[in-house]
């Protein structure tokens, strides 16, 4: 129980991380998309939209953590590499419901349209990049699990 409470905490650390460096990310890929406030904005229009939101993006990135670190000692390879790996497959898999948010998003008036959006995937891909990386150095080292080295050994 020790490894999927350390999973969970590595993937709110690094879901706290992509928030935090959000807003700069949305500079360099000139797109507002801002997974925050789409979550916060499912909950309330009113200013507590952020915290309500950053608590959502923390609450989710510890379920993909612990998820993470049940499955990641029955998968091959380097922790980060299998951590990056899911972070992609969830991102490329997720992606495509971009157009049920433009329609049905409760503020999806306030939002910047996903449908179609290559600077927001292009963001969601980098987000998802920072996220896989980190969880997967985290929970590695919560876990105290040895480093592998390039012949397989620890």
């Amino acid at each position: 129980m020790n490894r999927v409470a350390n999973g969970a905490l590595a993937g709110a650390v690094a879901a706290c991380a992509w928030a935090l460096q959000q807003p700069f990310d949305k500079r360099v890929f000139g797109t507002r998309y801002d997974d925050v406030e789409l979550l916060g904005k499912l909950v309330t229009r009113g200013p507590a939209w952020p915290a309500a939101g950053l608590a959502m993006h923390a609450a989710n990135g510890a379920m993909f953590g612990a998820t993470y670190a049940l499955v990641r000692p029955r998968l091959p390879g380097p922790p980060v590499a299998v951590a990056f790996g899911a972070a992609m497959v969830e991102n490329f898999g997720f992606w495509p419901l971009g157009r049920l948010i433009d329609h049905h998003h409760p503020a999806r008036k306030q939002l910047e349209p996903l449908q179609g959006n290559r600077r927001g995937l292009a963001a969601a891909t980098w987000r998802h990049a920072l996220f896989g990386v980190l969880l997967g150095a985290l929970e590695q080292r919560l876990n105290r699990d040895p480093v592998p080295l390039p012949d397989g050994k620890a």
